[in-house]
């Protein structure tokens, strides 16, 4: 009896550090470069640096470098944040009454006084970082392990689907989707996967001549290691074998280029999806959040260290755009308050600053609820399926 207790506690306990390791594996440099281009820009722009935070809540272990700041980590590892001289709190927002006692020094050296210029430099520099970021893991993955590649050829064209609808063939070799060429199966089932429910235009090679082809991918649930999942399908597939897939050596410039590309796709893709949800083409029950990040996290560390790193560079990008959007409390919120006082030649009023971090912080909290309660109907569908 003890032993069997003993056994299934540590049977628990390797589950929790299985999810727990990569998950902390995958978002902590994420957070990290983003808050380093926050920093990096500031102390270029001659801000004094109060905290550099990776994590929220008490503090863990930290220290303190020879410009004052206190680097540290704290116990909440949900994100991060820099505070600069003049800050009331970690989003930012500005402490009227230390502002109003500052001396002319004090200014100069404070976030709030500086231009309003290079306060959009400082505050954009985070997601520029994560963007930077996922550019540089995925060009490091293209040059190590070269650029997947596997014949965008039909197989076999399952009836009832939309491929047969549109009138694909057995031996039909697709050359672009949408005017963007298509170099490998893989990219095929990317762009389908991810589209956003309109129409895709198809150039297909059949029998010596190019034909084109019209489909619009349906939405499917699907099974994959990660549980149920609803993916766009088009409906056709290949003949698996054991030289399917095979890695086609690039170059740096060239590991360059896919880097970016694979960035701006995943920008691309996860704009189309949001206009998707709000026109109400798309579901939202695919936005996740922490969970959903760390049971993900466990799943793809099983498939190795590449896998992770790429879905490091996926999270980076993700968090880059969320925080471009323009909602009080994120960078961008940030931002179109730097719009309009460069617009007005001054800045909005304290009131008026307020109201919009009370909206933004309404906004964020409710978006956290909403992701956390599609997490956990994800987490009882994967268990009801098991």
């Amino acid at each position: 009896m003890g032993s069997d207790l003993l056994s299934g506690i540590n049977m628990l306990g390797s589950g929790v550090l299985g999810i727990v390791v990569p998950f902390l594996f995958v978002l902590t440099p994420v957070v990290f470069f983003h808050e380093l281009g926050h920093f990096l820009v500031a102390r270029w722009c001659g801000v004094k640096i109060l905290v550099f935070s990776i994590g929220f809540g008490p503090e863990l272990l930290g220290f303190n470098d020879r410009h004052g700041t206190r680097w540290k980590i704290a116990a909440v590892p949900l994100g991060g944040y820099v505070k600069f001289f003049g800050d009331e709190n970690a989003a930012s927002v500005p402490d009227q009454a230390a502002i109003a006692s500052m001396t002319e020094e004090e200014r100069r050296d404070s976030f709030v006084y500086q231009p309003v210029a290079r306060r959009a430099a400082i505050v954009f520099a985070g997601p520029l970082a994560n963007f930077l970021l996922a550019i540089a893991v995925f060009t490091g993955l293209f040059m190590i392990f070269g650029r997947p590649s596997d014949s965008p050829r039909v197989d076999i064209v399952e009836p009832g689907k939309p491929a047969e609808a549109a009138g694909f063939k057995p031996g039909d070799l697709v050359l672009s989707i949408d005017g963007h060429a298509i170099d490998s199966f893989s990219d095929m089932q990317q762009i389908v996967s991810t589209s956003n429910g309109e129409p895709l235009v198809f150039e297909v090679e059949r029998g010596g001549k190019q034909i084109t082809l019209t489909a619009t991918p349906a939405l499917q649930e699907i099974n994959d290691p990660f549980g149920k999942r609803k993916q766009r399908i088009l409906g056709i597939r290949r003949k698996p074998s054991p030289d399917d897939v095979h890695f086609q050596p690039v170059g740096a410039f060239k590991a360059l280029e896919l880097g970016v590309q694979r960035t701006w796709f995943i920008v691309d893709r996860t704009l189309s999806y949001i206009v998707g949800v709000v026109s109400g083409r798309e579901a939202a029950d695919q936005l996740g959040g922490p969970i959903r990040i760390a049971q993900v996290s466990g799943q793809v560390a099983t498939e190795g260290l590449p896998s992770l790193l790429s879905l490091a560079a996926v999270l980076s990008v993700s968090i880059g755009l969320l925080n471009l959007f323009p909602v009080p409390l994120l960078d961008g919120g940030h931002l179109l308050f730097y719009a309009i006082e460069a617009v007005r030649g001054k800045p909005l009023s304290e009131r008026a600053q307020e109201m919009g971090f009370r909206i933004g912080l309404a906004i964020v909290v409710m978006l956290m609820i909403f992701a956390t309660y599609n997490d956990i109907l994800h987490l009882a569908a994967r268990k009801a399926a098991s």
